[in-house]
């Protein structure tokens, strides 16, 4: 039997998990809970994706094979001490012969461009601008955590649509369609329920709420259009900066790559930066193909091997 290697896609809302053999192959694979890593939650992480595995490896039939390796690419380990901490909790779980952690940024920038240059805006729960330009140097923009960064991200519109729909009720700013959608996403009679709502929610609970803001917006609500917009504005941002640090100016021609859950084709939120980016990053030319985070990571384990990856 070919070896058989594993590639974890880890964000702020779901899991997938690819098992495939040594050409690259995908033979089964799995989707489950979020397993992005919160301050000091590691081994939360970790007990999420070694169940997913477990079950991917049954879904190829494979139950009873031991990976020789797993590459797992997962939102909030964009700093060394993060990644250190899965790895630590990952090995100890013995969930494959060898074990290697990048953030989810650096897997799909590696199923968008391999090793070649460009940038990469993955756009979620959270999000996070990493790039590789062409001599190999890599920077990053943004990625700092639901609590402090993750600008133009799903936890971030959620967040800051409560703040509008309880200023709007203070009459601090106009009335918005928003308030009768947003309580009834959440679930709670009036706009004080969201205090409570919004004291248990999780990021990936604020990130819902960008459906809502998407059908207000779409329905003319200048108060929500003018949301995507700023949430636009950070992300082109990130672009932005990433783009000057590696290519000298935001001139320069460069491939920018996008992908996470408000990036899919056709997205509000991807329709509006698209739009952008010509303006705030002249020499961007979006990647047409479609990124496949996990894809990165099965390549990313295949490599820790030292086998090849180019075909996949």
């Amino acid at each position: 039997m070919s070896l058989i290697v594993v590639g974890v896609d880890g964000g702020g809302t779901k899991t997938r998990v690819l098992v495939a053999d040594e050409q690259g192959r995908i033979l089964g694979e799995e989707t489950g809970p979020a397993s992005a890593v919160q301050p000091g939650g590691a081994d939360a992480s970790a007990d999420v994706i070694a169940q997913l595995v477990r079950n991917a490896l049954v879904n190829a039939d494979l139950g009873h094979v031991r990976p020789r390796a797993i590459c797992a690419g997962v939102a909030g380990t964009g700093r060394e001490d993060a990644r250190e901490a899965l790895w630590r909790a990952l090995v100890e779980l013995d969930v494959a012969d060898e074990t290697v952690v990048h953030s989810d940024a650096a897997v799909a920038l590696d199923d968008a461009f391999g090793e070649g240059s460009g940038v990469m805006l993955i756009v979620g729960t959270g999000s996070m601008a990493l790039g590789r330009g062409p001599t190999g140097r890599t920077a990053r923009a943004g990625g700092w955590g639901p609590i402090i960064g993750d600008e133009g991200s799903g936890a971030w519109i959620g967040r800051r649509t409560l703040s509008i729909v309880s200023a709007a009720a203070d009459k601090r700013e106009p009335e918005t369609a928003l308030t009768g959608a947003v309580l009834t996403a959440c679930g709670v009679h009036d706009v004080h329920g969201l205090i409570a709502w919004a004291a248990a929610a999780s990021p990936a609970d604020f990130a819902a709420l960008v459906a809502t803001v998407n059908e207000v917006a779409g329905h003319g609500d200048l108060r929500a259009n003018a949301l995507i917009a700023l949430a636009v504005e950070e992300l082109s941002l990130h672009v932005r900066s990433v783009a000057r640090e590696l290519f000298g100016d935001e001139r320069a021609a460069v491939t920018v790559a996008l992908a996470g859950g408000l990036m899919t084709h056709g997205s509000p939120v991807r329709r509006r930066l698209e739009h952008r980016l010509k303006g705030a990053v002249p020499g961007a030319t979006i990647h047409a193909g479609e990124v496949v985070a996990a894809r990165g990571a099965v390549k990313g384990a295949l490599r820790l091997l030292g086998l090849a990856v180019a075909h996949i």
